[in-house]
């Protein structure tokens, strides 16, 4: 992203009339920081209306690229194969060799693969890996509508692909890879709302607001994800992501409560959307402030 910087202090003097517009402004171009107040504003993706009568928001402070449904697809597809892929083979590999991975290893195994996923496809189709996080997205004008259907088509499609890759691949042995609650369905339901609750307030400060950690957003959102694992993982498996329990699910044949894993993170992500769009900081809170330095990850 190139971030702009205002190269002389105040207003400048109107141009004489029939002057020629300079080839090269006044403005320095640097690639890690800009005046916040200087930055012009450009047209969004996709948001043409306000959010919680907030003003007018964007995913991003900067033009996005012009990219195909298509490209997003399968971007989505082979993002959400290679997540459902490494989340799911930590447990299955812990059972196969009686404990080898522990709950460190599975919270590494989806940690790193969200990680590296929204590094490598976030910039084409913002690595969404979650039909909550779209739903979520979608809800708060952060994603259009019509795309949501296509999307969650590309993420049930890719968890089931790569579920029964596994099946294959390490066969008797897919039970492991199910998440499936080990408490009451209570404790179930409310452990994987407030994991997602959790997840969702991360990746909604760093995918909508460039005050947040920018190109650091891969690795907040991984390592949300294997906190999330690491306390809820021996209750509820640590879904957060209903094609995370679909897939495997639908591999072994086994539907135990699967309605708290597509009910609850859905709720959870909708609820951290909205809480961190609530309080997150507006145009008008920071007239005063001084210019900051920022970067933004996403597109």
């Amino acid at each position: 992203m190139a971030d702009y910087e205002l190269g002389t202090p105040g207003r400048s003097a109107p141009a004489t009339p029939g002057t020629p517009t300079p080839l090269i402004s006044s403005m320095r171009v640097d690639s890690l920081s800009y005046d916040r107040k200087s930055m012009p504003r450009c047209k969004c993706l996709p948001i043409d209306a306000p959010t919680w009568g907030a003003p007018h928001t964007c995913f991003t402070d900067f033009s996005a690229p012009d990219i195909s449904l298509t490209r997003k697809l399968g971007a989505e597809f082979v993002g959400t194969f290679i997540l459902i892929f490494a989340a799911t083979a930590g447990p299955i590999v812990n059972q196969k060799y009686s404990g080898a991975e522990t709950l460190i290893g599975n919270a590494a195994c989806a940690g790193l693969a969200v990680m590296i996923v929204i590094l490598s496809t976030g910039h084409i189709s913002g690595a969404h890996l979650n039909p909550s996080l779209t739903i979520a997205f979608a809800a708060l004008r952060h994603f259009p509508w019509t795309q949501v259907p296509a999307y969650i088509a590309a993420q049930v499609s890719a968890s089931i692909c790569a579920s029964f890759a596994l099946k294959g691949v390490f066969h008797p042995f897919m039970s492991g890879g199910v998440t499936v609650p080990s408490v009451g369905t209570g404790q179930a339901f409310a452990l994987e709302f407030l994991i997602t609750f959790n997840l969702l307030f991360v990746v909604t400060a760093v995918a909508t607001d460039t005050r947040a950690v920018g190109e650091l957003a891969g690795i907040a959102v991984g390592a949300t994800v294997m906190l999330n694992i690491l306390v809820a993982g021996p209750s509820s498996g640590g879904s957060m992501n209903p094609v995370r329990t679909l897939g495997p699910a639908v591999a072994a044949g086994n539907y135990k409560s699967i309605w708290i894993y597509l009910v609850a993170p859905t709720l959870g992500a909708l609820a951290g959307a909205a809480i961190y769009t609530l309080v997150k900081l507006r145009g008008e809170d920071e007239i005063d402030a001084p210019p900051r330095q920022v970067r933004s990850f996403r597109r």
